[in-house]
């Protein structure tokens, strides 16, 4: 008997090591589709350099001599580093980001159909920015396109402060908060028509780019506030990890295992605006990354946050590399646009596979 015990924890034990290998190898692979896509984005639209030669160019121009001036290499290394880069680096963090907050809206809502765009961050984002585009309101002294990203940046916060300090005030539910974040996504939206419907059509062009995402005029310095906000956000995500997999069991159970929700859900609330504000001031609003990725991750690997914060993070990244090299292919429309058009059929297919194999979408 007690062989047999013993026999029994090993196999339990063998089977959860072989349940990690394999995360960690999901992890790997997404790593490596990311590794590939940087390099196939860098060289879509430079004739004459191959795919091995692109890497060629990105290992020396960081560890070697550099090329002759005038050569083939010297201008594809011009063009991979001053636009190519930037672009995919852009892809790769607003990916990521973007998913890890879709993962932390998921688990701490007990909802599958949260993402980071349900607290109207993404309208008030984009009221911000228009209301600099079009009407030149500026809510800062800074001018010019950073001048738009500033105003996008408070436009985002400015319904995620509403909404934390109604938590503070009234007993906040998950379904309250999505409610309340869908009434603010309504309000927002409606100035933004307004706005955007008495202006000329040059300028109404531009707002409407900007309103469908994209990644376009990507540049070094756009990356650092971008790159630092997802870094930090995304550590104290996974930090969190476990308090996250007891938030999904439901509100009854967090509270019997001790973790006070409502400071817990405030914390996360905050977190989450400042990752996704950081990210849609630069590009604009990004659908679906938020809402598909943490599901296609736990479809594979199960809901241990553990693994599914960094999970979603490369895959994140990877759809968002992914939809951006098809926009490009595909007569560069925005990527917002692709997003869409992958995002909703993917997100049904998943939404209906699940339920015919667990009777649940979750």
């Amino acid at each position: 008997m007690d062989n047999d015990n013993t026999l029994s924890r090993d196999e339990l034990r063998t089977e959860y090591h072989r349940g990690i290998a394999v995360k960690l190898a999901l992890i790997a692979v997404s790593v490596l589709g990311i590794v590939l896509f940087v390099g196939l984005m860098s060289i879509s639209n430079y004739e004459g350099i191959g795919l091995r030669e692109t890497y060629e160019i990105i290992w020396n121009h960081l560890f070697g001599d550099g090329y002759e001036t005038g050569t083939l290499q010297w201008w594809a290394d011009r063009y991979i580093w001053n636009t190519a880069m930037p672009h995919a680096l852009a892809a790769i963090i607003a990916g990521a980001a973007l998913a890890v907050c879709g993962t932390m809206m998921q688990a701490t809502m007990s909802n599958p159909l949260a993402d980071p765009y349900s607290t109207g961050i993404s309208s008030g984002a984009c009221f911000g920015a228009i209301s600099a585009i079009v009407m030149g309101v500026s809510f800062s002294t800074v001018a010019g396109e950073m001048g738009i990203v500033v105003n996008a940046f408070i436009g985002a916060l400015v319904p995620a402060l509403l909404i934390i300090i109604l938590s503070q005030r009234i007993q906040m539910t998950p379904a309250t908060l999505i409610l309340l974040g869908t009434a603010v996504s309504y309000f927002f939206n409606s100035m933004v028509t307004y706005v955007m419907v008495t202006t000329d059509a040059d300028t109404l062009q531009s707002a409407y780019l900007w309103q469908v995402g994209s990644l376009d005029g990507m540049t070094w310095s756009s990356l650092p506030i971008m790159a630092v906000v997802t870094v930090v956000g995304s550590l104290v995500v996974m930090i969190l990890s476990s308090k996250l997999n007891i938030m999904s069991l439901g509100d009854n159970s967090a509270i019997s295992l001790g973790v006070d929700i409502q400071k817990f859900r405030l914390v996360c609330l905050i977190l989450m605006a400042v990752m996704t504000a950081a990210i849609v001031s630069f590009t604009g609003i990004l659908g679906f990354i938020g809402l598909v990725a943490p599901h296609l991750v736990r479809l594979v690997i199960g809901s241990d946050n553990r693994f599914v914060v960094p999970l979603s993070m490369s895959v994140g990244a990877l759809l968002m590399l992914v939809s951006d090299y098809l926009a490009f292919q595909f007569a560069s429309i925005p990527v917002g646009v692709v997003l869409s058009v992958i995002g909703s059929p993917v997100f049904f297919a998943l939404i209906v596979w699940q339920n015919k194999r667990t009777g649940a979408i979750y």
